[in-house]
């Protein structure tokens, strides 16, 4: 019989195992890597397509900054931010594949790394190069300026997490 504590298949689903650390290894064996995947992929597929309406939706013409990518990375990031806090951190009873759907998944999705490059390298073609410097300058800054601010936010609008000291 399962659901009581201690049951593997109430452990959060870390994405992060070390594999050389045997207590690790049983999340990724049998079914339960399966389930991690299928959800991931559902959660990948969703973000990759909010990502590709925002850019059908605000396109940026050749040459020009590529502002809806550069927001598509900072939101997604805050989000990040704020899903690291609620459920990473602890405090939050959630289902097990939540933060591989929603982390991994949805937000890997959204956020985009290859067309971030993309647009640096469509700027440089361009002859844009001082902008192509600051569109990665702006967008590194800005996403890790997301993370940590929402993380912040997150962390004081929730209090301390079980188990931890609140923030200075």
């Amino acid at each position: 019989m399962s659901g009581g504590p201690g049951d593997p298949a109430l452990e959060p689903v870390d994405p992060d195992v070390d594999l050389r650390v045997p207590g690790q290894r049983a999340e990724t064996a049998g079914h339960r890597l399966w389930q991690v995947l299928a959800v991931i992929s559902a959660g990948g597929a969703a973000g990759a397509t909010a990502r590709y309406g925002a850019e059908r939706l605000w396109p940026a013409a050749d040459g020009a900054f590529p502002w809806t990518t550069f927001l598509v990375n900072v939101v997604g990031c805050g989000l990040i931010g704020v899903l690291m806090v609620l459920v990473a951190e602890g405090g939050w009873s959630v289902h097990p594949l939540l933060r591989p759907f929603l982390g991994v998944g949805v937000l890997g999705g959204f956020t985009t790394f290859s067309t971030y490059t993309l647009d640096f390298l469509r700027l440089v073609r361009h002859g844009e190069a001082p902008a192509a410097l600051g569109y990665a300058a702006v967008t590194l800054g800005g996403a890790m300026a997301a993370v940590w601010l929402t993380a912040t936010l997150t962390r004081r609008l929730v209090g301390p997490v079980a188990g931890q000291r609140a923030a200075p």
